[in-house]
Parts: C-alpha cells; sequence; structure tokens
C-alpha cells in the first residue's frame, strides 16, 4: 500500500526529532507529582493517546479536569525543556528529509515560539515551506484542526498532501483533511498499534519518504533551500 502526494508534512516529536526517552521521563514526572505510578517506555508507547488529558486519567485511573490538566501540562513541560537539548535528530532524519523532492513543512504540537527555534538549531529551517507549532497556552489537543490551519495557511488541498507521523492522531488528522499518512514505528506508539490501522507503515523515515510517494529520490543533491518567512519566526 503506498501513499501517493504532492506536498509532504513532517511531524515533529516522535518523528524527525528523537525525544521518546525525555517524553516518557516527563510523562512520569507528572505522575509522580500526583502519587501516580510510572510507566515504562513500552508501557507509554502502548497507551499514549490524544487528548492526553485521557491519556493521564487512563493511567492514574481516575478523571482529569481541565484544571488539574493545565497544572500538570506545565510541570511536563518545565522537565521537557530542561531536557531538550539532549535531544538529537531521528538517524536518518536529514537524509530522509532531503530525499524528498517537492515540497514539504513541519507541523508541530510543540509550542510554537519554542518550536521554531529549536528547529533552527538543527539546521533543517531552510528545508520547509512553513512551520507551526501550537499557539495555545496549554498543549494536549488533538492534532486535526491544526493540521486545517496548517494546510489552509499553505494554500494546499489535502487531497495533495502526506502527512509521515508517528501516531494514530498523526493518521486521524490526516484522514479529517482529505489527506493520505505513513506511519512511522520510531517515535511515541506501539508498532502493533500502528500496523493495526491499515496504513503505510515505516520502521526508518527514509522508507517513510519512499512509501510517500513519486517525489522521492533515494540519493541525490538536496533539494531547493527556501529562506524561512519571517512573518513565521
Amino acid at each position: 500500500m503506498t501513499a501517493t502526494g504532492t506536498h509532504l508534512v513532517w511531524d515533529w516529536n516522535g518523528t524527525l526529532l528523537d525525544d521518546l526517552h525525555l517524553v516518557v521521563d516527563s510523562t512520569n514526572r507528572v505522575f509522580a507529582s500526583v502519587g501516580g505510578t510510572a510507566v515504562t517506555l513500552a508501557e507509554h508507547r502502548v497507551r499514549f493517546r490524544r487528548p492526553v488529558a485521557d491519556y493521564y486519567a487512563d493511567v492514574l485511573g481516575r478523571s482529569v479536569t481541565e484544571e488539574e490538566f493545565g497544572r500538570l501540562d506545565m510541570i511536563f513541560h518545565d522537565v521537557y525543556r530542561l531536557g531538550l537539548t539532549t535531544c538529537q535528530l531521528a538517524a536518518d532524519a536529514d537524509a530522509a528529509i532531503r530525499s524528498w523532492t517537492g515540497t514539504q513543512s513541519l507541523l508541530s504540537m510543540w509550542f510554537h515560539d519554542e518550536l521554531v527555534p529549536t528547529v533552527e538549531t538543527y539546521g533543517l529551517t531552510g528545508s520547509f515551506n512553513r512551520i507551526d507549532g501550537f499557539r495555545g497556552t496549554t498543549a494536549g489537543d488533538r492534532k486535526a484542526a491544526h493540521l486545517a490551519r496548517h494546510l489552509t495557511e499553505l494554500g494546499i488541498d489535502g487531497g495533495s498532501v502526506v502527512l509521515i507521523g508517528d501516531s494514530l492522531d498523526d493518521a486521524d488528522a490526516a484522514e479529517a483533511v482529505g489527506a493520505r499518512c505513513v506511519l512511522y514505528t520510531g517515535g511515541f506508539t506501539d508498532p502493533d498499534r500502528l500496523r493495526a490501522s491499515g496504513l503505510p507503515v515505516a520502521d526508518t523515515l527514509a522508507e517513510a519518504v519512499r512509501l510517500a510517494g513519486p517525489a522521492a529520490h533515494p540519493l541525490g543533491p538536496a533539494p531547493p533551500v527556501y529562506p524561512p518567512d519571517p512573518a513565521l519566526s
């Protein structure tokens, strides 16, 4: 099963950025703050879902109010920020990005004002026509509405898009806008859960790009680099 499209949208956390261990550590600090039990990396990959408040409620075995989630979300991000400098890109992220000869963009649920300079530190800003992060105050929501706005700002119809991401929420977001999706097993979600979706699944980002369609080439020169739009930073 091969997805096809002309524009590629990349997910960031758990896809291009290899931050799974930091996310699990930060999540366990959240659980510890309210007397909850820590989860292992494998358990996190099986149980994680969006909205994140539902995931917390599942692990804690009780409901989590909107007010409480706001406090827990602050704890998570405070810990995450401290460890972010220890994270690296996925092993083949740079090569995978360069192997796509069509247009591409980046959409993350990480805070926009922090995402943009972080992407710049990895030297990737010029690879994307647009970079969008979460512009609210409390994260953890589903991605579909954010993807719709991202494509509207790009002036691109969902039918000409492939999204590469590591979660079933990425798949749901793609379906909501009429886009295709390739799921990557190296991130936040257990591979068996991804394969059960029936969507194309890749164990490497290079494979994900190949599944994404004809704008990929195995090796060769990097695509043209577009200067970042100052309005997006």
